[in-house]
């Protein structure tokens, strides 16, 4: 029941999000032109909004003006930041092509003794009372929304690498640890 419910329930957050976020941008407009409010619109103003820019991105015309959007958005100061990082974790994410972890691992956290799965994203040289020092990266996603979560930086030595797939390891976090967990607490050397 729970790999049933919970893909359908985050499907839900994120669909009633979007939703909600066109809806309100959109109902100050339309109820100044109709005069009342129309039930449903942000489904449906999400719903063409996703179609036309779908359109437009695979034409010539459109791509080039997505591209110019997109050079907008990555050289504006405040909103680079966001609109860069996010764009990043969501191709990195969707994209067959690119990688957004390296591996699945398991680091001790919050305390010694107690261990979260989390992914490698970034390898790193930390430089320590001149001694140069590798740290790994690692991204520790929540419960059951895998796309929020936390960085920590974790000495290289300290982290315990799993031998199985990311996406394996994404399905035990999304599923709050009932499903994936075969092979689990396989570690392998790295």
């Amino acid at each position: 029941g729970v790999i049933v419910i919970v893909p359908l329930i985050l499907t839900y957050m994120v669909l009633k999000f979007l939703f909600g976020g066109v809806d309100n941008l959109f109902s100050p407009l339309i109820e100044k032109i109709f005069g009342t409010r129309v039930p449903g619109l942000g489904v449906m103003a999400t719903l063409i909004i996703i179609y036309v820019v779908g359109l437009l991105a695979t034409n010539v015309i459109g791509s080039r003006l997505i591209r110019l959007w997109d050079i907008l958005f990555t050289k504006t100061p405040l909103v680079r930041t966001i609109y860069g990082a996010s764009k990043q974790f969501l191709e990195a994410l969707t994209l067959p092509g690119k990688k957004a972890f390296q591996r699945a691992v398991l680091v001790q956290y919050p305390r010694l003794g107690s261990y979260v799965l989390g992914f490698v994203s970034n390898r790193l040289e930390m430089i320590e009372k001149g001694e140069k020092k590798e740290v790994l990266s690692v991204f520790i996603p929540t419960t059951p929304a895998p796309f929020t979560g936390f960085v920590i930086m974790f000495p290289a030595e300290e982290v315990v690498f799993l031998d199985i797939p990311v996406e394996q390891a994404l399905k035990f976090v999304v599923s709050g640890g009932i499903a994936g967990a075969e092979g689990l607490l396989t570690t392998k050397s790295e």
